[in-house]
């Protein structure tokens, strides 16, 4: 797709300048003139549409992890840091759990235009720089939370690199962040589109089919494989449409196209609630939020931007 990068989280053309990762003094001197993104338990620090960026050594940082190097904006040196370890005051507003959380923290050290918010809630309004900066923060400081011991010997690892790299002191062993590819697949016959919903999402909600591609498979294998067992259907050829860094926590939903070779759904009742043929007149229905049972994915998704352009007809 010619538009493939008007995706949520598509990309801003970010100077990630990675030379400097392996300059502990560039960067010191880089985060002394710098800006922070607090990350709490996975919610980015927000002022209104936009991230809510700290100065170095500001109180709201004081029980964070290492600083992660993200790049350079427009020559502002731009840093993420995990204050998961920061509890909220006695009858803050709570997390709620769930698909999706509507809670805002706020910090005792910062005015009440600050708060901790769900990203999924605020993604579509976030400018393409700010959404590449808030995922990728999002995704590696979620890495280094859950790989915190040596894969090899099981010993504790450190952070290095400007936070794109583990290593351990006791093997020597170097760990790298980690995407997990995710193959989604607009699956077609004729005039219909395949939708597909988990039993965990709201109630009514739809959108195309998606896996995990396995190791030694190829993308198109995987496309194959997953509708196949999902929902029954042989697909034909596959052809790519678009990608888009997912930071939920970290994949990389890899847009494809198959048309159908057959018809009869079969679902897996462990992968999937139902499954579906929607035909595009329906299909612009539930795009308006006017169908009686169906709910599209949500706005952001890569799921919503394929289906929104192959209704209208962009997905050259």
């Amino acid at each position: 797709m010619r538009i493939a990068e008007t995706v949520t989280f598509g990309g801003s053309g970010l100077d990630r300048a990675a030379a400097l990762r392996r300059d502990p003094v560039a960067l010191s001197q880089a985060l002394a003139r710098g800006r922070v993104l607090a990350i709490w338990r996975g919610k980015p620090l927000m002022r209104g549409d936009a991230p809510g960026w700290l100065e170095p050594g500001h109180p709201a940082l004081e029980r964070g992890g290492p600083p992660v190097f993200l790049g350079l904006d427009e020559g502002v040196p731009r840093f993420a840091v995990d204050t998961s370890d920061w509890s909220p005051e006695a009858g803050a507003e709570a997390v709620a759990a769930g698909f999706f959380d509507p809670s805002v923290q706020r910090h005792p050290a910062l005015d009440e235009s600050y708060g901790f918010a769900e990203l999924r809630g605020v993604m579509t309004r976030l400018s393409p720089r700010d959404a590449e900066l808030v995922a990728m923060a999002k995704a590696v400081l979620h890495w280094h939370r859950s790989h915190g011991f040596c894969a090899v010997c099981g010993a504790a690892s450190d952070m290095s690199h400007g936070g794109w790299q583990r290593t351990c002191p006791a093997c020597g062993a170097h760990h790298f962040p980690r995407t997990d590819p995710v193959v989604i697949m607009l699956v077609t016959r004729g005039n219909s589109v395949l939708l597909g919903r988990s039993p965990a999402w709201p109630e009514g909600m739809y959108s195309l089919l998606a896996g995990f591609v396995e190791p030694g498979e190829t993308l198109e294998a995987a496309v194959h494989r997953e509708v196949l067992e999902e929902a029954g259907i042989r697909c034909g050829a596959v052809g790519y449409l678009a990608s888009q860094p997912w930071p939920f926590p970290a994949s990389l939903m890899i847009g494809a196209r198959a048309e159908a070779l057959s018809e009869e759904i079969v679902i897996d009742p462990e992968e999937l609630e139902q499954a579906l043929w929607v035909t595009r007149e329906e299909m612009v229905t539930v795009m308006a939020g006017a169908h009686p049972t169906i709910k599209p994915a949500r706005n952001g998704a890569i799921a919503h931007f394929i289906l929104v352009n192959w209704l209208a007809d962009r997905l050259d």
